[in-house]
């Protein structure tokens, strides 16, 4: 049986690829015996496995000057695997690793011990290390042929990085444990807060994620086929492996291809992804990143006694018999304090079980677990004792066995529907409820039985109408769309087998527009399928928008439109599939940002402007995008840049330069100053977002989320202050320090700030933009006052965000009589305040300011700015 299972686990981890600032690799050994010695002494020796995969050496992780004894893959990037002296640095670079006395030892420059593999040798002067290609540092005799028999590896004791063949578990006869730790920073590896291990309670095993002293993640117990918590992915890459028996309880997995590298680390964040190479390839490939869904994966997302459904809106469910425990905070979505009981348990009255199918089973927190007790037993066992709440069969194998009760609050559940491998929850309820939830099911039935009767009468007529219907309704919607589209129509069978019934598992991104999903058509062609939502609120004219603008656009940094599907209530267009996400993933990542050196980011800057002057001024049709983000930037296999989402461009005919709309739609942070306030909206406000976006990838910082310790302006005002100071090279990201070209970051920001100015008449074209960036010697004129060039208040982070909310508008109506005022006097300064008591005007100073100004704020904690009277004249 092939155990796919554990790819999730695996990748639940994270991974960092660190920076390594010094790899010494002057000269390569491939073994080490007692004779010999890796010498940190500025031009070290190095050892490396047979096939040129794996080194060890020492090296300074990141800005750190302290030296390490480590392993890392030697195809670029490098990327550590392992460390031996993660809690004891070396201070200076004269360390010797070498054998001694049938060890392997980490010798400091004054020749004291640092580290040891510490076993017992009885062949002291015969002992050799040596590196395997998958990263795995072997001592063993000499004599001995095979690296399968040892005395010490360093698989045995991971760091932060599960490798191909590397048991993640426990040996039950010793009670020895392999597990990952994360890296305390990226620049110092000594031991972080975040784990990732097997936790086994009562003989249960379940892989868990904890950052501190609080899990974040947990697969769902071992039910003998998969982890109760874990969908199983098919992947072609891996073999799987897993022992869960009396000995032993770990689980590893294993390459198939000699050319393939594949890796899994815990951030020091807590998060992370599974990361492959291919061969012939020097860039990482991101396979998997966890937590794949936000909220279902997030531990106890919903509290106690509720179920997460992932596919479902709102994702939170009560349990059968349970009521939330907050209904204000439940309907504001918030749903962190769980359910309670609608009707208290009394075992006197009668009591019953309802069924929870197919669920990621509670945390083993109060519980009892009886290995040979078949289902029946259990809910007799349970019945019978008046603190059990629910029970369910712990391993779903041959009919399904083994008993397990819970007598607390449910904690941690979620939908997790696997064919082959369901596992069902009985949840106690009160006699009333018990009567109410029957005749609920009886009515239900009865509606059944009502229906099927008419419809088997109607069933004929109905099946021809609904054929000619819908014949008539295709044609109809197509040619609504536009005749004059060369566009492909799907029908839905088609998209809903590709997608595989638009499963949670194909899902991957949501947006304003609606879910969008992975899909593989039957000629092998993968697709991505946007679907409107019922819920969203851009409709058909959006649709049409984007279908009638992109289908008449051709260029290679705009996304391919395949096609789309208008069925009943369904619209969805069909685009070409972006493997590498969208840029936002890369840029805003502190980790996956060190994947990509300058020159790609660079890259993508220059597609996206060149993407942007076709729509400007290359296109059939002048096309203002409206839109323009770093996550509408779509990443191919070679990491080009297509701009994506035309559901707000809107057309320009020849003699129109500027338009206006009340309905301003978009995100904030990337909106120009006209477009928010008055909207006006040009070429020159996606000249406004392209300097966003420019600013935001040099900087690796959001816009609109950026934090500074010395001032409360966002990242456009701070690019604005260090060029002012003339040190604008202190805007760009840390991880471009080794592999950036200073000339075109210089020239990257100051772009950025040209289109980003407050005035549309100031900014450049995206003609002029291209050839600023393509040209080295392009003479570039100085940049004005940015947009948006005021301090915020420094609670503004601390509200919620506003993105994309057309409708939403502050209306706060307040009378203050003539004969008093408000007066700035310090004990205490006089407030006016709403008649409901939520907003509040007064003199404020706003951060660590101390202007004064007249605003008004939220009353409710955190204190929230939301109008400034004299924002320019303090």
């Amino acid at each position: 049986m092939e155990a796919f299972h554990l790819f999730i686990i695996l990748i639940s981890f994270g991974v960092s690829l660190l920076p390594l600032s010094e790899f010494s690799s002057a000269a390569h050994i491939n073994s080490i015996t007692p004779t010999q010695s890796l010498i940190d002494d500025g031009n070290a020796t190095t050892l490396v496995s047979g096939n040129q995969t794996s080194v060890l050496g020492f090296f300074s992780p990141g800005n750190s000057n302290k030296r390490y004894l480590g392993i890392w893959y030697k195809r670029k990037p490098e990327t550590t695997l392992w460390v031996a002296n993660r809690n004891s640095p070396l201070n200076d670079s004269n360390g010797e690793f070498t054998i001694r006395e049938g060890n392997l030892v980490l010798l400091s420059s004054t020749r004291s011990l640092v580290w040891s593999s510490n076993v017992s040798s009885k062949v002291a002067n015969s002992t050799v290390a040596l590196l395997s290609d998958f990263g795995n540092l072997i001592l063993k005799e000499q004599e001995s042929t095979s690296q399968n028999v040892y005395l010490w590896q360093s698989f045995d004791y991971p760091t932060d990085s599960l490798l191909s063949g590397m048991k993640l578990g426990w040996d039950n006869s010793t009670r020895f444990e392999r597990y990952l730790t994360s890296w305390k920073s990226t620049d110092d590896p000594s031991t972080g807060n975040a784990t990732f291990r097997i936790s086994i309670i009562s003989g249960l095993p379940q892989a868990v994620l904890v950052v501190g002293s609080t899990p974040t993640y947990r697969t769902g117990i071992w039910n003998g086929v998969r982890f109760s918590g874990v969908k199983s992915p098919f992947i072609s890459v891996f073999d799987i492996f897993y022992v869960f028996d009396e000995n032993n309880a770990y689980m590893k997995f294993e390459i198939t291809g000699n050319s393939t590298l594949s890796l899994v680390k815990v951030n020091p964040s807590g998060l992370g992804e599974q990361l492959i190479m291919q061969d012939n390839s020097s860039d990482w490939s991101v396979m998997y990143t966890l937590p794949a869904d936000q909220n279902c994966e997030s531990y106890n997302y919903c509290g106690a006694n509720a179920v997460c459904t992932s596919t479902s809106y709102p994702v939170c469910e009560c349990l059968k018999g349970f009521t939330p425990r907050s209904e204000e905070e439940w309907k504001g979505l918030t749903w962190s304090k769980g359910c309670v009981r609608r009707t208290p348990l009394d075992c006197q009255k009668g009591e019953g079980f309802v069924k929870v199918a197919a669920v990621k089973l509670p945390d083993l927190l109060d519980f009892s677990y009886n290995k040979n007790t078949s289902l029946k037993e259990c809910k007799e066992a349970c019945s019978k004792n008046c603190s059990c709440i629910a029970y369910a069969n712990s391993d779903v194998r041959n009919g399904g066995s083994g008993c397990l009760m819970w007598f607390g609050n449910l904690i941690d559940m979620r939908d997790i529907a696997a064919k082959g491998s369901e596992q069902d929850l009985y949840i106690r309820l009160s006699s009333s409820d018990m009567k109410a939830f029957s005749d609920a099911n009886k009515k239900k039935k009865l509606k059944i039985i009502l229906s099927a009767s008419l419809t088997s009468g109607t069933l004929v007529f109905g099946l021809a109408f609904w054929c000619i219907a819908t014949k008539i309704r295709k044609r109809k919607n197509c040619q609504s769309i536009d005749e004059d589209i060369d566009l492909p129509i799907f029908d839905l069978p088609t998209i809903t087998a590709a997608t595989n019934g638009f499963s949670s598992e194909n899902k991957i991104g949501a947006g304003g527009y609606g879910p969008v999903y992975k899909g593989r058509l039957s000629t092998g062609q993968e697709i991505a399928v946007k679907r409107l939502s019922k819920n969203s609120g851009q409709g058909l004219k959006e649709f049409k928008n984007e279908v009638e603008l992109i289908a008449k656009l051709q260029h290679r940094n705009l996304v391919a439109l395949l096609g789309c599907c208008v069925e009943a209530e369904e619209k969805m267009l069909i685009y070409e599939y972006m493997p590498q996400k969208s840029l936002d993933h890369f840029i805003f990542d502190g980790t996956r940002s060190t994947i990509l050196p300058w020159n790609k980011h660079f890259n993508i800057i220059r597609g996206i402007g060149r993407g942007l002057l076709y729509l400007h001024q290359d296109s059939k049709l002048q096309i203002v995008h409206r839109d323009l983000k770093a996550s509408n930037i779509l990443l191919d296999n070679n990491l080009n840049p297509k701009i994506s989402d035309f559901g707000l461009a809107r057309p320009f005919r020849d003699d129109e330069n500027e338009a206006r709309t009340k309905r301003v739609v978009g995100t904030y942070g990337y909106m120009s100053p006209e477009y928010a306030i008055d909207g006006k909206f040009s070429i020159k406000s996606d000249v406004f977002s392209f300097g966003v976006i420019l600013l935001e990838t040099v900087s690796g910082k959001k816009n609109r989320n950026f934090n500074h310790p010395d001032h409360n302006h966002n990242l456009l005002g701070h690019a604005w202050l260090l060029w002012d100071e003339n040190r604008p090279l202190d805007l760009m990201d840390v991880c471009f320090n080794d592999s950036c070209v200073e000339s075109q970051v210089l020239r990257c920001i100051q772009v950025g700030l040209l289109c980003v100015q407050k005035f549309p008449n100031d900014r450049p074209t995206m003609s002029s933009v291209v050839f600023m960036l393509e040209n080295d010697g392009a003479l570039l004129p100085e940049p004005k006052l940015p947009g948006f060039f005021v301090e915020r208040n420094s609670s503004d982070e601390a509200s919620p965000s506003r993105t994309e909310d057309p409708n939403s508008e502050i209306l706060i109506t307040v009378s203050l009589p003539t004969d008093r005022s408000l007066k700035d006097d310090p004990n205490p300064t006089t407030t006016l305040i709403s008649l409901g008591q939520t907003f509040e005007l007064g003199l404020f100073s706003p951060g660590n300011s101390k202007n004064r100004y007249l605003e008004i704020w939220y009353k409710r904690k955190p204190d929230t700015v939301v109008w400034v009277a004299n924002r320019n004249s303090p």
